[in-house]
């Protein structure tokens, strides 16, 4: 039964790229923002484990995580997903791996393998092909500010693996994550409370942003903390190479997106790249779930 806990975040955060583009119909990029860490923050709210306390001298890294890990990073994909399809973020989004092996690296000075700077070559060049007719087909409609958005936001999601893991080594993901959040909803309220007063809710929006916040703010993180001790952390990491499959496959059969094969080409590629710097083994507590 150990799978569930890896293909239901994955799917649940592979359809979050989907309710983003459904709710911005609705609501500006911020409001977006501030309802799905809100509805996260009342889910994992309901968790007793959540509310445990944390060592003093991590809330202030934990506060960081705030930013890196929430507030930043779920900022730029409701704006990214104005210029670029759901289904294109969701394949970029699986260049974090890389990112995050890229950013371990260098902050611990440490020079990576053979394998890993391979690896690294391999899933940058699919980065490229995933966004290059993006890129070559400007015509005005602002795709390649997207898709530096979403960039932005895979290098602040790397920066949050390397502080996030040894903060949930030391005081469990729950509480980390759930402090985390109360952070990232007080740094978006300012531009998200004004956004959901002016919006315009249809019952898709309004379900597709609940859905996003309890889901993927709120129930994948708690199910990855429940994996905790059942498996290492290869497997456990296999969500992140279900997520841009998951995201393409929606976006083509529901919103009806637009998708070149060079994307899709592209995405294997990053992906096989991801897949190759996986560590070999490593408990899952150290390791920083995927989110979009």
């Amino acid at each position: 039964m150990d799978w569930i806990f890896v293909v239901v975040p994955g799917l649940i955060w592979g359809a979050s790229f989907l309710f983003i583009a459904e709710g911005l119909q609705a609501v500006a990029p911020m409001g977006v923002t501030f309802f799905r860490i809100a509805v996260g923050f009342a889910t994992l709210s309901l968790v007793p484990a959540a509310r445990t306390s944390i060592a003093a001298d991590d809330r202030l890294k934990t506060a960081a995580l705030g930013v890196l890990w929430l507030a930043f990073p779920l900022s730029m994909f409701p704006f990214a997903e104005q210029h670029v399809s759901s289904a294109l973020a969701g394949m970029l989004n699986g260049a974090t791996p890389l990112f995050a092996a890229l950013v371990a690296a260098a902050l611990t000075r440490t020079p990576p393998s053979r394998r890993v700077a391979l690896g690294l070559v391999v899933g940058f060049c699919g980065t490229v092909l995933i966004a290059w007719p993006g890129l070559r087909n400007e015509g005005g409609g602002g795709q390649t500010a997207g898709i530096l958005m979403i960039l932005c936001a895979c290098v602040s999601y790397a920066f949050a693996y390397s502080v996030a893991g040894p903060l949930q080594k030391r005081n469990g993901a729950l509480p980390v994550i759930w402090r985390a959040q109360a952070v990232g909803l007080v740094l978006t309220a300012p531009l998200g409370v004004p956004a959901l007063v002016d919006a315009h809710w249809t019952p898709v929006a309004l379900g597709s942003l609940l859905a996003l916040g309890a889901l993927g703010t709120g129930v994948a993180y708690a199910m990855l903390t429940a994996a905790a001790g059942r498996m290492d952390a290869t497997r456990a990491s296999a969500n992140n190479f279900i997520i841009p499959t998951v995201s393409l496959f929606l976006g083509l059969t529901i919103r009806h997106e637009q998708v070149s094969l060079v994307s899709i080409a592209g995405a294997a590629v990053c992906l096989t790249g991801a897949w190759s710097i996986k560590p070999a083994r490593a408990p899952i507590r150290a390791s920083a779930p995927q989110t979009a």
